[in-house]
């Protein structure tokens, strides 16, 4: 049997900013290194963590609001 978390936006922006200050980087900084297969096993669990919180926060659409507003993804 599944367990199914629920947790507000709220709790998900909350746990996404714990996250970063758990290892220390901004979500650009993370994002270069994942970038480049340059990040620890803890890291990497962190980011994949921020990309499923950034899922459910935005759909489809990942990453931070100033990383879509430049790409021209903000609706």
């Amino acid at each position: 049997m599944s367990t199914v978390i629920h947790k507000t936006p709220e709790q998900l922006r909350e746990q996404r900013v714990r996250l970063l200050a758990e290892v220390g980087m901004s979500y650009e900084q993370l994002r270069d290194r994942a970038e480049v297969y340059s990040l620890s096993m803890d890291e990497l669990d962190v980011w994949r963590t921020i990309e499923g919180i950034d899922y459910l926060l935005d759909g489809d659409r990942r990453g931070d609001f100033e990383a879509r507003r430049v790409s021209g993804r903000v609706r």
